[in-house]
């Protein structure tokens, strides 16, 4: 989660190539250690597609090294990678290494990699934060035996650094469906991180999913500029709810808004991992990574030496994102229809941001029967009819 917001917002507008602009901190300073996540059961195992065969065990060990940029109890974005980290250790016999709370200044984390490679060993290094990239390009050139997976970048090169990011927006516009369904005062609010692509991205998928079920349903934004600070993330929740939301939606890593929209008597729908056991009066489901498939496969890649570094943007179909399971309260119908959008995302052969679209101002965005290409999707600057909020607050 890089802390370069403005370097970031210009790198997203520019990507279309396959890249992701994925989960960052984007100020020019370090991100200070990120507070202790709320003490809670873990969040619930979330089933989903196996996005790819499992590999066998491998005969030569492989150390893998894992750079978070959050602890791993934050029970969201980090959280979610050190599942995934767990379960490749188990499917592929790697032995997989992490260290928590990295700083994303170039120095914090040359320091940790060196580390990994010249006294562990390390044959592959995953960065999973936006602004460890520039510094794993240059590790891969100083380093060309070992491998360097980005998560959320849109560097690379051809032999040995990759990137790596998951089509999130698809599960936000089913969790979207859900919500707009379980509204009674046809307002839901959104507590947003910063607005770059991927928070605009998010937004506008959900809201398209909610205005499925619920036409008369508004998205109001609450921009926080954080990506994990339960206090002010709670305060923003707290404050979409006196405004009149029902619902709380979010992007954020932490589980405050859920825990504010639990004492308010409202509804909540999380991010990253299932949530639930931290405010399950509220909890509707969430949109969820499951990075662990991915891992492996990487692994068994180096193990292999059929490692080729690429730009890779999984969806449903191959299991990276996927959806938590609904409340027991969710209607029967809503859930049906759920499942048969969920097929469509999966076999392709329907996705979200197909038209007509029309933006805040009434512009058809996105024409009758068109579906955006990536990289509009990867450059989004606008909210669709029914945000309320400023998709640029700078």
């Amino acid at each position: 989660m890089a802390k370069k917001f403005l370097l970031r917002s210009l790198v997203v507008l520019t990507a279309l190539t396959l890249v992701a602009a994925g989960c960052g901190n984007d100020d020019d300073d370090a991100a200070p250690a990120p507070a202790p996540a709320t003490e809670a059961p873990a969040p619930a195992a979330t089933e989903a597609p196996e996005p790819m065969d499992d590999p066998e065990p491998m005969d030569d060990e492989v150390v893998a090294a894992f750079v978070f940029v959050g602890p791993v109890g934050d029970a969201g974005w980090t959280w979610a990678h050190d599942q995934g980290r767990r379960y490749a250790e188990t499917e592929t016999g790697a032995t997989a290494l992490f260290v928590e709370s990295v700083p994303e200044t170039a120095e914090d984390f040359r320091a940790v990699a060196l580390d990994f490679i010249e006294n562990e060993g390390a044959d592959v290094i995953f960065g999973t934060s936006f602004g460890y990239m520039d510094t794993m390009e240059e590790l891969a050139g100083e380093y060309p035996d070992v491998v360097f997976e980005h998560a959320s970048g849109f560097k690379m090169n051809d032999t040995n650094f990759g990137n790596y990011f998951g089509r999130m927006y698809q599960p936000r516009y089913l969790s979207g469906m859900a919500a707009g369904a379980m509204t009674e005062a046809d307002q839901i609010g959104y507590v947003a991180a910063f607005p770059i692509p991927e928070v605009l991205r998010g937004i506008n998928a959900f809201t398209l999913g909610a205005q499925r079920t619920n036409p008369d349903v508004e998205v109001h934004v609450n921009w926080t500029f954080t990506w994990f600070d339960p206090a002010l993330e709670g305060d923003a929740a707290t404050a979409l709810l006196e405004a009149g939301a029902d619902v709380i939606a979010m992007h954020q890593d932490s589980t405050a808004p859920g825990l504010a929209a639990q004492e308010a008597g409202a509804r909540w729908v999380s991010y990253n991992s299932d949530m639930s056991a931290f405010a399950p009066d509220a909890f509707i489901t969430a949109p969820v990574w499951n990075w662990g498939p991915y891992y492996a496969r990487i692994i068994d890649a180096v193990a292999e030496g059929t490692y080729t570094p690429g730009a890779y943007w999984g969806g449903m179909a191959d299991g990276i994102v996927a959806l938590a399971p609904l409340a027991d309260d969710v209607p029967d119908e809503v859930a049906a229809e759920i499942d048969e959008v969920a097929a469509q995302l999966t076999d392709g052969s329907w996705d979200v941001f197909t038209g007509e679209i029309r933006d805040q101002d009434g512009n058809v965005v996105v024409a009758a029967g068109e579906t955006m290409e990536d990289g509009a999707m990867l450059g989004m600057t606008f909210f669709v009819e029914g945000v309320v909020g400023d998709a640029d607050p700078s």
